[in-house]
C-alpha cells in the first residue's frame, strides 16, 4: 500500500523538503495539493490540484493530510481533516496553546486517526542515538540539558512577527528544544519554570526568549530561542558520569548533511540523512499498520504546556 498524501499549503518547507520527501518514499505518494496559489501547488507535482482546502479534505482518495499553514490556522484544519476521517501530520507547533492541542487529541481519538506533530528532528538518527545513550545510562543520571537555536533574517511581512498568527521565537524554534527534553527523558517531563528573559518586538512577539526550567525535579534545562541573535545551535547534556554534545552549529536543522556527536572524549560520525523522508516513511508505515501511537500525542501536549508556561511566566 502507498499512503496517498494531500498537502494543505505549498510554502517553503512543503516545497523544499516535504514534497521531495514524499516523492522519494516508497510507501507514500503525493496525491493532492491545495494552497492559495495554484501555480505553487502544481510545482509540487501532485496528481491533483484542489482549489480549496475543504475540497482536498473531502477527496475520498486522500488518506492523510499534511498541514503547513500559519500556527493560528492549525486547529481549524487539523480538526476538519480528522473529522473527515483523514490522518494528520501537522507542522510544529501543533497548535497555539495546550488547550488547542487537547481538543485536537480528543478529535484524533474520537475518529481513531493518527495525529502527528511534524517535529522532523525527532527522526534524525543522531537525535535517536542521543536518546538511546541517555536511556541506557551512558551518562549516568542527567543533571543538565542546555540548548540554543537562534537565527537572524528579514521577517518583514512574515507571520512570525504577528502575535495573532502565532508568531514569536519561542513557538518557532523553542518548540524544538521542548521536544528535545521529551525525547531524551523518555517522553515524560514534569516541569517548573524558574526564570525567563524576553526581548519583545514592536509587534508584540518575543524576538528572544531565554528560560531555565527544572525537569522531573532533578534536571536543569536551559533554553535559548531567538530571531534576533547571531546564528547558533547547540545541545549539551551533562550527567553524573559523562557528557555529550553536538558538533558546532549542528544541533537541530541538519538536513542531508553529515553530523557529529561528542560523547566524553569520543566522537561518533553520522552520514547525511533526510529526516523529512524518514518522518514521511515512519508516519506512512504507521498509517498502513493502523498504529495510531507512533508519536505520543501526550508529548505534543506537554511541549505546548511547557511553551505556555514560559510565555505566561512572571518573575
Amino acid at each position: 500500500m502507498s499512503v496517498r498524501w494531500g498537502f494543505i499549503g505549498a510554502g517553503y518547507v512543503a516545497s523544499r523538503a516535504m514534497a521531495p520527501a514524499v516523492h522519494a518514499t516508497p510507501n507514500a505518494s503525493l496525491y493532492a495539493v491545495a494552497s492559495r496559489d495554484n501555480s505553487r501547488s502544481t510545482a509540487l507535482e501532485p496528481k491533483v490540484v484542489h482549489h480549496s482546502y475543504i475540497d482536498l479534505i473531502n477527496d475520498p482518495l486522500v488518506d492523510a493530510v499534511y498541514i503547513s499553514l500559519t500556527n493560528a490556522q492549525h486547529k481549524e484544519w487539523v480538526l476538519a481533516a480528522l473529522n473527515a476521517g483523514k490522518h494528520v501530520l501537522c507542522e510544529k507547533p501543533l497548535a497555539m496553546n495546550a488547550d488547542e492541542v487537547g481538543i485536537m487529541m480528543d478529535a484524533a481519538k474520537l475518529n481513531n486517526r493518527l495525529l502527528v506533530e511534524a517535529v522532523w528532528t525527532r527522526w534524525q538518527p543522531r537525535m535517536q542515538r542521543m536518546a538511546q545513550i541517555v536511556k541506557s545510562g551512558g551518562l549516568g543520571e542527567v543533571s543538565e540539558i542546555s540548548s540554543a537555536f537562534t537565527f537572524q533574517g528579514d521577517l518583514t511581512d512574515n507571520y512570525r512577527l504577528d502575535p495573532a498568527l502565532g508568531g514569536g521565537a519561542l513557538l518557532d524554534v523553542g518548540v524544538y528544544q521542548a521536544h528535545l527534553w521529551l525525547t531524551l527523558l523518555n517522553e515524560h517531563v514534569e516541569f517548573l519554570v524558574e526564570s525567563v528573559e524576553r526581548t519583545m518586538s514592536s509587534t508584540g512577539v518575543d524576538l528572544t526568549t531565554r528560560a531555565q526550567l527544572r525537569l522531573n525535579n532533578s534536571v536543569t534545562a536551559h533554553l535559548l530561542s531567538s530571531f534576533d541573535l547571531p546564528p547558533q545551535q547547540h545541545i549539551e547534556v551533562v550527567g553524573t558520569t559523562g557528557t555529550m554534545r553536538t558538533g558546532d552549529g549542528e544541533a537541530f536543522t541538519l538536513w542531508k548533511q553529515p553530523a557529529t556527536l561528542i560523547i566524553g572524549e569520543s566522537v561518533e560520525h553520522f552520514a547525511p540523512d533526510d529526516a523529512f523522508a524518514l518522518m514521511v516513511q515512519g508516519v506512512s508505515a504507521a498509517i498502513e499498520t493502523e498504529d495510531v501511537t507512533i508519536f505520543p500525542s501526550a508529548s505534543s501536549l506537554c511541549a505546548a504546556e511547557i511553551t505556555d508556561a514560559i510565555s505566561r511566566y512572571e518573575s
